[in-house]
């Protein structure tokens, strides 16, 4: 059992600790500037221009570039350089760790790229972690580790708790069609891409082994893959004893979100039930009009 209480104790540890995240937690701006979260932004590239996440287009303004894009978009890696200048950075300002939490290895090499990166700098010690997800499951394990370390929390301590609460994440994609995520090559089980012809809504989850994604199960209709995930969101609460925070994800199609999360509200009336987005590098792949269901033990009341 985590104690809470020791963790938060205020001046727990000698260390002061930097918490540097990627633009795909999708944190609100007010969240990052409270915590003092570093964001780096992931670059994506759509009819040869490349962008930066969060800072040159809009999500707005991607979508409607993706439904006329004459090349299908692509994702890139921030440059090295500009990750070492930042991490040089937070030990001029007197850090001397910083936990660097990413999306999932298994969907970029920005995990590896750091693990590489650590044994290079030598001012100040960088600790890259796996989140083995995206968006505001990892936005809530950045906003967790930032707490911690502005608590006085030890290294230790709050890499415990990150995978204490990583351990708890789970979610499941409804996407249009698997063309995106089949050509991006992000799926691991690429023969579902058949469910595109039948004009099935694919289901994609994690792999809780392989932590890669892949299509869990074929639904014909929208509704129906609603009330699949649903049901085994059901499934799975039966089983839990902690209290739980669940996010609807929208790629652009937030009256969508909005009704599910109404709905969601009404069987659980005891959850925080957020809605959170995909933007621009997680919408390259999935495309627009996706939604996700996504929970975790919530940070809140944990």
């Amino acid at each position: 059992m985590i104690n809470l209480r020791k963790i938060y104790k205020v001046g727990a540890s000698t260390m002061k600790i930097a918490v540097v995240t990627d633009s795909t937690a999708y944190l609100p701006q007010e969240t990052v500037e409270k915590y003092n979260i570093k964001v780096v932004p992931i670059p994506f590239i759509i009819d040869g221009q490349v962008y930066n996440e969060g800072e040159d287009i809009s999500t707005a303004e991607f979508y409607e570039k993706l439904r006329t894009s004459e090349t299908f978009p692509s994702t890139s890696q921030p440059a090295v350089g500009e990750l070492i200048e930042l991490y040089q950075s937070l030990g001029k300002e007197g850090y001397d760790t910083v936990i660097s939490i990413h999306l999932a290895s298994t969907i970029s090499g920005l995990h590896q790229t750091l693990v590489n990166l650590a044994d290079e700098l030598t001012d100040i010690k960088l600790v890259p972690y796996d989140s083995q997800i995206t968006v505001m499951l990892m936005g809530n394990l950045v906003i967790e580790a930032a707490r911690l370390a502005q608590a006085g929390a030890s290294l230790d301590e709050i890499l415990g708790r990150l995978d204490a609460l990583r351990a708890t994440t789970n979610e499941y994609f409804i996407v249009d069609d698997l063309q995106n995520l089949v050509r991006g090559g992000r799926l691991s089980n690429a023969s579902a891409f058949i469910g595109n012809v039948l004009k099935i809504k694919p289901i994609l989850t994690f792999d809780d082994d392989s932590h890669k994604i892949i299509a869990f199960e074929k639904v014909r209709s929208t509704k129906r893959a609603l009330k699949r995930v649903e049901d085994l969101f059901a499934e799975e609460m039966a089983h839990i004893n902690y209290p739980v925070r669940i996010i609807v994800i929208h790629a652009n199609d937030l009256p969508a979100a909005e009704k599910w999360q109404a709905k969601l509200k009404a069987q659980y009336p005891d959850c925080q039930i957020d809605i959170s987005y995909f933007g621009p590098v997680i919408g390259t792949h999935l495309g627009e009009k996706a939604l996700a269901l996504a929970w975790m033990r919530d940070i809140d009341k944990a």
